[in-house]
């Protein structure tokens, strides 16, 4: 006696996702035919086994479980009417089939997965690397079997050499791949014995990045410039309001609303992990937010005025308005930065490495952790590395004075 059933797997990802999959019961044996899908709970209807219409891409879906559920049992069907004796993973192979599914049609799955739980800055930086993976390949197939080490080699050569892309950028690209092909394993549509990456392979090594951030004097530029346009000196505004607030994001500096400043704290939730924040308003920052405190200068309660207009119900909207306006400030920034004789490249990021850069050994790493809002002080250590110098210095000086 043999079922073919559609179930929702009841292990989520890292994105609380979870895989549809097809069940095969023969003889008291199970297996399962991945499709390749994940959804979020309140999208499957359990009493019909499909996905409920709310989904953005339910109907395809559907679709998709009905083709997979006709191909299980029209293999069993002719197992029994030519009477072969077929097990439920013999089934599960053949409607696989290997590499039935390559890496690019894996990696737009993993894609649609970002975009359905509204991650779209992952997915527009994902989608881009996933192209440039393609393009370098020179074709819209390749299986798995296919991505060896010197393939993946060639590929970093490029983007390092042809490219000339920085090594974490290079990095950022095997992670990628990496991810997407452990998602193959994990569903049965690749094999490990060809996997590329671990010991003696393609081993991902993230490097030391080299953060520069402004000094006290070059700050002191920044506040008291002059001979700026409104435009520079708008940029200017919101570059020392993040400083002033331990380098605050640029997404969330753009979004800082009236209603999120109450008796004299900055009370707001982080964009990027949604960490309640509470910070003192410092003086400088109070004299910049007055400036910015008109009613004709802002959308109803934000206070810096560039995302005039967005829905912010629409979260890739939201993510485009705040992409474009970053790099109209970085440009102006640039242009600032030359006017004031600053030699180091002025964005808004940096912002939050002057504040590392100027705190340096001053403040214990407790507190740090805590203004950099950092769920492990390992992050905050490995993160301050590149400003806390005090401790190397006076050992060298130690060595060399005598």
């Amino acid at each position: 006696m043999a079922s073919v059933q559609v179930v929702l797997r009841k292990k989520g990802n890292g994105q609380n996702l979870y895989p549809i999959t097809i069940r095969i019961t023969k003889d008291r044996k199970t297996s399962y035919i991945s499709t390749g899908q994940y959804i979020g709970l309140k999208f499957w209807d359990k009493q019909n086994k499909k996905v409920k219409k709310s989904h953005p891409n339910a109907s395809r879906i559907n679709l998709l479980i009905l083709r997979k559920l006709a191909e299980a049992n029209d293999k069993l069907l002719d197992a029994e009417i030519n009477e072969d004796f077929i097990s439920a993973s013999q089934v599960t192979e053949s409607v696989k089939g290997k590499d039935k599914i390559d890496f690019f049609a894996l990696a737009d799955m993993h894609l649609d997965n970002l975009k359905n739980a509204e991650k779209y800055s992952q997915h527009l930086t994902q989608k881009g690397r996933v192209a440039k993976f393609k393009k370098f390949v020179g074709k819209d197939v390749l299986h798995f079997k296919e991505i060896t080490i010197f393939l993946l080699k060639n590929f970093e050569g490029y983007i390092l050499n042809q490219e000339k892309r920085k090594p974490r950028t290079a990095v950022n690209y095997m992670i990628l791949i990496r991810k997407i092909y452990n998602l193959a394993i994990s569903e049965g549509l690749a094999e490990h014995v060809n996997y590329p990456f671990g010991k003696g392979k393609i081993q991902i090594r993230i490097p030391e990045s080299d953060k520069v951030g402004l000094s006290i004097e070059e700050v002191k530029k920044l506040e008291n410039a002059t001979n700026l346009t409104i435009a520079q000196q708008n940029a200017v505004n919101v570059w020392l309001t993040s400083f002033y607030f331990a380098g605050i994001r640029v997404s969330d500096v753009l979004q800082l609303r009236k209603s999120d400043f109450k008796d004299g704290r900055l009370l707001y939730r982080m964009n990027k992990n949604q960490k309640v924040v509470s910070l003192k308003v410092p003086e400088k920052a109070k004299v910049i937010l007055e400036l910015y405190n008109e009613p004709s200068l802002c959308n109803k309660d934000l206070i810096f005025p560039y995302l005039r207009g967005t829905n912010f119900n629409d979260a890739k909207e939201v993510l485009t308005r705040i992409k474009t306006t970053t790099r109209t400030l970085n440009r102006r920034l640039e242009i600032v930065a030359e006017h004031l004789k600053i030699d180091k490249k002025l964005s808004m990021h940096i912002a939050r490495h002057s504040f590392g850069n100027i705190s340096g050994d001053k403040i214990p790493i407790q507190m740090l952790q805590k203004l950099y809002r950092h769920s492990s002080i390992t992050t905050t250590i490995n993160y301050q590395s590149s400003f806390m110098k005090r401790d190397t210095d006076d050992a060298l000086d130690k060595v060399i004075n005598f």
